[in-house]
């Protein structure tokens, strides 16, 4: 039964084993909800260049190409930290460097991501009992 369900979940992404399975509520957190943090993310960049005066069809493509590229790289770069990809793409004093200096802020993605992952792993332990 492990196997066939090792097969299953194989053909929607990778298996990964953990070593204590209660970790599994943060892997959902993470993992299983994740697919909706980025598209999320693609929305949000569509609507803010909306609001830069972009036409709507344009900023969904935008942001469709812009996540899609951006996964495909740190897809094929494997051994580089998002990180380091992250800053090959900035330049020091750029128009790069200006938007994360906000995203990076004390109140800026971190913190929200935190909140938000903390709320999906709670609510899977919910599930969970």
């Amino acid at each position: 039964m492990i196997n066939l369900s090792r097969q299953l979940m194989g053909t929607v992404g990778e298996v990964v084993d953990l070593a204590d399975e209660t970790l599994m509520d943060a892997v959902t957190a993470l993992s299983g909800s994740g697919p909706a943090y980025v598209f999320l993310l693609a929305e949000v960049m569509a609507a803010a260049g909306e609001k830069l005066g972009l036409p709507a069809d344009l900023c969904v493509h935008l942001a469709r190409q812009t996540v899609s590229g951006a996964g495909a790289l740190i897809a094929a770069e494997p051994a580089t930290e998002a990180g380091q990809l992250r800053r090959n793409v900035t330049s020091e004093g750029g128009t790069t460097a200006a938007a994360l200096a906000v995203l990076q802020a004390v109140d800026g993605l971190q913190p929200v991501f935190d909140r938000a992952l903390r709320a999906a792993r709670d609510r899977a332990r919910e599930l969970d009992s």
